[in-house]
């Protein structure tokens, strides 16, 4: 049995950082521009819906993400500001869905939706090992 406490839909998280040469699109591989890319964007925004989260949920268990739909609206150059802002929208069994954006100094930079998954920590790995066994 699942133990987590009562995740609230409204609940919002940001996180921010400073988009560095490693976030760039060229470093990614994901484009020829020396801008901030769309996977650390998307990594950025799976951070706050992530911790978002972490504070409703029991010792051994985490939260993976399982769905993304995302627009990258706006470049960002390298050294700039960045936040995302992740707000759980519909909690469905172990499934939490959020609206999530991001932001640049300037202006609104992505947008979408994120869902993530309730896991028991121990029993997800002991799965993700058994893959291992059964290569051989």
């Amino acid at each position: 049995m699942i133990k987590v406490k009562e995740i609230r839909v409204g609940k919002r998280h940001i996180v921010e950082r400073v988009a560095e040469p490693k976030d760039s699109a060229i470093n990614y591989a994901s484009g020829g521009v020396d801008v901030y890319s769309t996977p650390a964007m998307i990594g950025l925004m799976e951070c706050a819906a992530k911790e978002c989260l972490d504070e409703f949920l029991d010792e051994g268990y985490s939260t993976v993400g399982i769905s993304l739909n995302i627009k990258h609206l706006a470049a960002t150059p390298i050294g700039m500001k960045v936040r995302a802002e992740a707000e759980i929208v519909a909690v469905e069994g172990k499934k939490v869905v959020f609206k999530v954006e991001a932001f640049d100094e300037v202006e609104k930079i992505g947008e979408g939706i994120h869902e993530r998954y309730i896991v028991d920590i121990n029993k997800f790995i002991s799965r993700v090992n058994n893959k291992n066994s059964k290569e051989e």
